[in-house]
């Protein structure tokens, strides 16, 4: 476990599921929920999701962090081996949106992956989601480039695109 100034910081434990659930439900209702790929909700889907993440407890290659405040899970935050690194997700309850909690949350879980070696962090987002932007520029982010992405489809079938950004990170230089 990592603590700073106001957070605990661990990996996530399959008994995390509905507060998870709660965090997805939530982010489901949000303007950006348009721009990642829909969570299945329902309880067998995601406690069974949930008990996988929790299944890489000693893994470096898939980490999922749940980020807490007092004992309430507020969000988490995961990384995945790429081929130039690590990239970066994250997702927290809008409730906790504006009070720097992931920004806390995540320089803490940087200064861990600069601390085992990471030398490059990665991460994508919809250009539309200004916060989001905003988060990875605050922690040294920077854009290297531009895709059209699609999750979804319109009711005759084509492909509903939106501009997302790619980030990168270099943790040594």
């Amino acid at each position: 476990m990592i603590k700073t100034e106001r957070l605990s910081v661990r990996r996530v434990y399959a008994k995390d599921w509905k507060a998870i659930q709660a965090i997805w439900a939530d982010e489901a209702k949000s303007a950006y929920a348009q721009y990642d790929k829909p969570n299945d909700l329902d309880d067998q889907s995601v406690s069974r999701r949930i008990a996988k993440w929790a299944s890489f407890a000693d893994s470096d290659e898939h980490m999922f962090f749940a980020v807490c405040l007092r004992n309430i899970v507020i969000g988490y935050v995961a990384f995945h081996v790429r081929e130039i690194g690590y990239e970066i997700g994250y997702c927290f309850h809008s409730d906790y949106h504006g009070k720097g909690y992931a920004k806390e949350s995540i320089t803490t879980l940087l200064n861990m992956m600069k601390d085992r070696g990471a030398v490059t962090i990665t991460a994508g987002t919809a250009l539309n989601n200004t916060p989001s932007v905003r988060l990875l520029t605050s922690l040294g982010f920077r854009q290297i480039g531009t895709e059209t992405v699609s999750f979804y489809k319109d009711s005759a079938g084509n492909d509903i695109t939106f501009e997302g950004g790619n980030y990168e990170l270099l943790l040594h230089t």
